[in-house]
């Protein structure tokens, strides 16, 4: 599969330049930024959770971090959050590979929360878009007008891994 089209659609449409970038096939975003020879912090991984009433939602972190569930509780408000399950990533996610979502809630439908530390002081963000086998590396002001809209506030991960890793 290559980069998705919904994604690349959007990216057209909003004309931010941006590079697809190839790499072996990995199975997490954690394992992709290590191919790529990017640091964890500046790739951006999708998690789907959904909270006790129902809902999905999208948390964008940097794919270094491990996300906590608490946290994402105490910024967002949503009681009851946990992963959502594979069965319904797929019929969410009908066009990517699993694990491999896009960090643009508003192309699926769902709400999505951007950790503050992906954004700040950085000038690139490097993403999935799809598939396991490339990344999308683009400026990060681009990113964040392209992704609009989404919600902005705290932190919702643990410690961050050392750089590199």
């Amino acid at each position: 599969m290559s980069i998705n089209p919904r994604i690349h659609g959007l990216l057209d449409r909003h004309g931010p330049r941006y590079e697809i970038v190839p790499h072996r096939e990995t199975i997490t975003t954690h394992q992709a930024a290590q191919t790529a020879h990017v640091s964890g912090t500046h790739v951006a991984k999708a998690v789907i959770m959904r909270d006790a009433a129902g809902s999905d939602f999208m948390v964008v972190l940097p794919s270094s971090a491990h996300l906590d569930p608490r946290i994402v509780h105490r910024v967002t408000g949503r009681a009851g959050v946990r992963l959502e399950d594979e069965h319904e990533l797929r019929r969410i996610f009908p066009d990517c590979d699993l694990g491999a979502m896009p960090p643009f809630g508003h192309l699926y439908g769902i709400t999505m929360y951007v950790d503050p530390c992906l954004l700040e002081g950085q000038e690139e963000i490097w993403f999935q878009a799809g598939n396991h086998h490339e990344l999308v590396r683009m400026r990060v002001e681009d990113y964040a007008r392209v992704a609009a809209p989404f919600h902005r506030s705290a932190c919702m991960h643990r410690e961050l891994s050392p750089i590199g890793g």
